[in-house]
């Protein structure tokens, strides 16, 4: 272990703040962001809103945890993990805004900003699933205790050693209380946020409003954020003194970082699709995405240069 420097920190500024104090979610221990050596590089835990909102919200798929009710009763001893759907959202409950009717493929006038603050995270699914159900059957007054993980891999860090081998990689964890959205308001606005999270712009470039049908087989629930980490690393391997200075072992043995990132490709129309074009707010959104991704990755190999 070795202090964090907000020097050194700055030069990351494409990953975290380094204007301490930040503006964060609360942790157990107020002792500042920890940081964990590996070679000439730090694994960064960061607490600050806008890092963890931004790798949960460009996470396509979270994974959600929670404990039985009664294991004694039903049987079941184990937590519970589920990939789910899910994204930030504001604190003060959404509200569906009314837009005027555009053309498919069009892109929206104004499109509604998130706070910079704290917010909430919704989670979408089937409404009967036994995690839709929890936050009404277990009878906590603050709703469901649950865990969300979100993970992106950046990179594959390859040294000199197995043992130094490494990854560049995002992720964010959660920890708070889910309560069943009943609010037909709050409940589509968060479909929305959802939707759009997604594939940006397509909720309003789809068949909306939902049927009585679709509402009555979807939940939504709404996590209040207790607490909230991110761990991000970045940079290239680090090896031991003696391995580098052995000629034997650096002129034999390739040592590097293969960028991992994910890739969206080119639409493909379904057996029924009768429009001729692909819109443009979906190729425009499959090209910043895979440009986005690609230079988070590249970034996070150029961060040990710098």
């Amino acid at each position: 272990m070795f202090p964090c420097r907000p020097l050194f920190l700055a030069q990351l500024n494409k990953f975290i703040i380094s204007d301490w104090p930040m503006a964060r979610y609360p942790y157990i221990s107020d002792s500042g962001a920890t940081c964990v050596a590996e070679g000439a590089n730090l694994v960064i835990g960061q607490y600050d809103y806008e890092t963890i909102h931004a790798i949960v919200d460009q996470t396509p798929i979270l994974h959600v945890s929670f404990n039985p009710v009664a294991p004694d009763e039903s049987g079941d001893l184990f937590p519970t993990i589920l990939p789910m759907l899910g994204c930030t959202g504001p604190l003060e409950a959404p509200t569906p805004q009314k837009d005027a009717e555009a053309a498919p493929g069009s892109f929206p006038q104004d499109e509604p900003s998130l706070p910079d603050g704290p917010r909430v995270l919704y989670l979408h699914g089937y409404v009967s699933s036994r995690l839709m159900r929890l936050p009404n059957d277990s009878g906590a007054s603050k709703g469901t205790p649950i865990c969300i993980a979100a993970s992106e891999l950046n990179g594959v860090v390859l040294a000199l050693t197995p043992f130094h081998h490494s990854c560049n990689y995002r992720s964010a964890i959660i920890h708070g209380y889910a309560t069943a959205v009943t609010e037909e308001g709050e409940r589509s606005r968060a479909m929305e946020l959802i939707t759009d999270n997604i594939v940006a712009y397509r909720w309003n470039n789809s068949r909306v409003p939902p049927t009585k049908a679709e509402l009555t087989s979807t939940g939504i629930l709404r996590v209040e954020i207790a607490s909230a980490s991110a761990k991000i690393r970045v940079g290239g391997p680090g090896d031991d003194r003696h391995d580098l200075k052995d000629p034997n072992v650096i002129g034999n043995i390739w040592t590097g970082v293969v960028p991992a990132f994910l890739q969206y490709g080119d639409p493909v129309a379904s057996n029924y699709n009768e429009v001729k074009k692909v819109p443009t707010y979906l190729t425009e959104w499959v090209k910043e995405e895979n440009t986005r991704n690609k230079k988070v990755a590249m970034d996070a190999i150029a961060a040990a240069k710098k």
